[in-house]
Order: structure tokens, then sequence, then C-alpha cells
């Protein structure tokens, strides 16, 4: 922590902080395997981070293969859903090997909400300085327009279901709990992206659903 500038220390003393008590919670429940996987899925993902500063001040426009390798990872996916899978029951240490190899599952997920949020966001995000997304690596690659570059990423979002569907079918890789973790995850996205970008708007659509969920719920 000595090595950081000020600010960073703030973050990553909390980052520890959290560890931390997760670590006091497995090792009284005799889990305690469980935070290296945690842990080694956060390195992963602020690596992404890293890589992809680099390409920003390189003001570099990646391949789309090299593009979609590194924003899988920084997608939040694989680290969210390592992370969720510390907390349930179903999760073994046999689980969490099949999470480190970046299964099918958990790259269609990924792949989902990376192309969906790059989608969605193409026309207001291009507006910054540099912007990299899978639409306009698509069109650099195969030199079409816009609208082509968005039609088909919108049938890998399709496939990518099916590999999810296909994950799912009986025999499983791992118990089925841990796969509906991952089916949420791609469900979450269908909702908050479906009409438009609910994470950075989220006073739209996204909040007049949490309303009709939490506060306003249907009585039975």
């Amino acid at each position: 922590m000595d090595q950081l500038p000020e600010y960073m220390k703030v973050c990553y003393r909390a980052l520890l902080d959290v560890y931390n008590e997760i670590h006091e919670k497995l090792l009284h429940d005799g889990k305690l395997y469980r935070i290296h996987y945690a842990k080694e899925a956060m390195k992963k993902q602020v690596r992404g981070y890293f890589d992809e500063a680099k390409l920003f001040h390189e003001k570099h426009i990646p391949s789309l293969d090299e593009y979609m390798s590194l924003s899988l990872v920084t997608s939040g996916y694989p680290l969210l859903i390592t992370t969720s899978f510390v907390g349930m029951e179903e999760a073994t240490i046999n689980s969490f090997d099949w999470l480190s190899t970046f299964p099918q599952a958990v790259k269609a997920v990924s792949k989902i909400v990376r192309l969906t949020d790059d989608i969605v966001d193409h026309k207001f995000e291009q507006e910054k300085e540099h912007f990299i997304s899978a639409v306009n690596c698509y069109m650099k690659k195969y030199g079409v327009t816009e609208e082509e570059a968005i039609i088909e990423l919108k049938r890998q979002v399709h496939n990518a279901w099916k590999d999810i569907n296909e994950a799912c079918l009986h025999p499983t890789a791992v118990p089925m709990p841990l796969l509906i973790r991952i089916l949420n995850f791609a469900r979450l996205m269908d909702v908050v992206y479906k009409c438009e970008d609910g994470y950075t708007n989220a006073k739209g659509v996204l909040k007049d659903l949490i309303v009709s969920t939490l506060v306003e719920p249907v009585a039975l």
C-alpha cells in the first residue's frame, strides 16, 4: 500500500476490508479456500482495467479479437459471478475450479453484457475521446456500416443465449443453482439494457421497474 498514491490508498484499504470480512466469515464456516478464487478474480479484473487504460493513453484501436478478449473480463461479470459463488452452499472447490477455466456459460453471459452495453451505448459513447466498442471494432475489421455491425452483434448475443441454454442441459458441469445464478446475471442485462442504458440513465425505465418491485409491489 505504501507504493500507492494517497487517493488509491483509500480504495485499496476499503477493498482489503471487504476481503478480510469475507475471510473471517469463511474461516468460521470451514470454507476458507473460496477467498483465494475471489481474490484472483479481482486481480484479473484490475489487470484488465489497467490494459484498457493503456489502450486509451496510447490511443490504440485494438482488433475485434483483442477487444473482445479484454472486454469480456472488464465487463465485470467473471468477477461478480465468482464473488457471488462465495456465499452459495452448492459451490465446492470443483465448482470454483470450473469457474476459473472461463467456461462456456460464463463466457456467454460476459459476451451478452459486453455486446448489449456496446450496442445501446454506441451513439452516446462515441462522442467521448478515444472511445472503443465492439461496434467500431467490428466496423473496422469488416468494413461495414454501423447498422450492419449492430445486426451482426445482436446475432452474437442471440447465440450467446443459446450457449447458456446448452450449459443448463442435464447433465450439468456444476449444480443447477450455480448455473441459475449465471443465468440471472444475463437476465439482468436483458432488463437493464432492453430499452435504454438503464445503468447510466437510472431515472428512466429502470427506476420504474425498481419502484414497482420494491416500493409498490402488487399485493397477493
